[in-house]
């Protein structure tokens, strides 16, 4: 009975470590890691940004004077040229200030012609007395008038002359009163002529703020009655583009680019201009690249918005892995991870960040630290026995989806080698373990 008591036990040990033995098979069964190979193929890096399509040139046509909208000769999309009439205040009052202006002028000019009138008529009154004090000077030396009447043509002489020279004064500021009332109506004439509104340049009428019978006010600003765009058969896209980018984009660089419009089509454009004027939203400084094409369908509208493309460099029949694998942590502990960096000669501290743009947890959106994209980074082959091994690589360009392997710093790493991506267990995390 002992025996079989004894029998009895060994195969109840025996099936508990069969079953521990097969649960542990199961969960490690269970382990998965997905993983993607090193290909070698073509990069071609670019800078995307979203733009505003425009005119290359729009002007806002406003009113000099105030008034009350007359007339509308154009509308929304209609083509005008230098020079034709688009609108018309009521120019009534500026027509009644132009007459009185001018009846200020003719009355200017009468009393001008009256002080001449007064002038020569005081040089001749100034030449009859200077007569008559010559002869009583002469009479008076041969004592035939008395000093008195001498005294008396003298003072005549000396009034008229006197006469003559107010008289001058009087001319004088008669031609300068012509000269106000002129200017006077000059004005009036040039407020008169602004009530008429002109296109400046041809162009198409994209805008149109006011309505017949409207007033418009032009005492603080000018008002804007049309806003015309110049030939939307060449446009530009306002884009802004990163900090980070500006380097690569040049003037005269080929851009591709969509719009909502046109899902389907591609533009083709190049870079013209790329402004040294910084923007700053929550610490990301961005400058405007502007970018010129060709519109001659007129498909494409001002105010649409571009997904701009740049292209800024290309590789071709190079290494590269997916970007996936650079950001796949091994589910394992540090002590581990350190311990396989150890092994295959990678030293943690040279390390750099994995990412760009990348940010400390906890802080808000304006407190955002950017760092370069790293140069170099560790990435975790795996072997046909499952094992995993970490490979030190140099990092080129990128296009967001692979990146170029320049160099293997630690390791070795070739075409079709695998890569994980990701991975899944079941097995309960050790604390302080890395998960992906």
């Amino acid at each position: 009975m002992k025996k079989n008591l004894k029998w009895l036990i060994l195969a109840g040990v025996l099936a508990v470590v069969a079953i521990l033995a097969a649960f542990g098979f199961s969960a490690k069964s269970q382990d998965q890691n997905f993983t993607a190979k090193v290909e070698r193929g073509d990069i071609h890096d670019v800078v995307e940004a979203t733009g505003t399509i425009n005119a290359v040139i729009t002007v806002q046509v406003g009113s000099q004077v105030s008034g009350v909208i007359a007339k509308l000769f154009v509308d929304f999309n209609s083509r005008v040229h230098k020079g034709d009439l688009i609108a018309l205040i009521d120019p009534a009052l500026f027509q009644g200030a132009v007459q009185q202006a001018d009846a200020d002028l003719n009355s200017a000019k009468a009393n001008l012609l009256a002080a001449r009138a007064n002038l020569e008529k005081a040089k001749a009154s100034m030449v009859q007395t200077k007569a008559d004090y010559e002869r009583a000077s002469q009479l008076t030396r041969e004592n035939i008038t008395s000093q008195q009447q001498l005294d008396l043509a003298k003072a005549n002489y000396d009034s008229m002359n006197a006469g003559v020279g107010a008289a001058a004064a009087n001319v004088t500021q008669a031609e300068a009163q012509v000269k106000q009332k002129a200017a006077a109506l000059q004005v009036a004439q040039t407020n008169l002529n602004y009530t008429v509104i002109r296109s400046p340049i041809d162009g198409t009428v994209v805008a149109r703020n006011v309505d017949v019978g409207q007033t418009v006010a032009a005492s603080l600003q000018a008002p804007t009655i049309f806003t015309i765009a110049q030939d939307l058969k060449k446009m530009l896209v306002y884009t802004k583009t990163d900090e980070s980018d500006v380097g690569n984009i040049t003037p005269g660089k080929r851009v591709t680019f969509k719009v909502d419009a046109f899902p389907k089509e591609t533009f083709h454009g190049t870079v013209s201009q790329v402004r040294m004027n910084p923007t700053t939203v929550q610490n990301v400084v961005t400058y405007d690249t502007m970018i010129e094409f060709d519109n001659p369908e007129l498909k494409l509208f001002p105010g649409m918005t571009a997904y701009v493309t740049i292209p800024v460099a290309t590789v071709q029949d190079v290494l590269k892995l997916p970007n996936t694998a650079l950001r796949y942590k091994p589910a394992m502990s540090p002590e581990d991870v350190m311990r396989l960096y150890a092994q295959h000669g990678i030293d943690e501290k040279q390390l750099e960040a994995p990412s760009q743009g990348a940010q400390s947890g906890g802080t808000p959106e304006s407190n955002i630290t950017r760092v370069p994209r790293a140069t170099t980074a560790v990435v975790w082959k795996l072997h046909p026995d499952n094992t995993m091994e970490p490979v030190k690589v140099s990092l080129g360009i990128t296009d967001h989806a692979f990146t170029e392997i320049t160099a293997v710093l630690k390791g070795s790493l070739k075409e079709n080698d695998d890569l994980v991506v990701r991975s899944i267990s079941s097995k309960p995390s050790a604390p302080g373990a890395i998960r992906r």
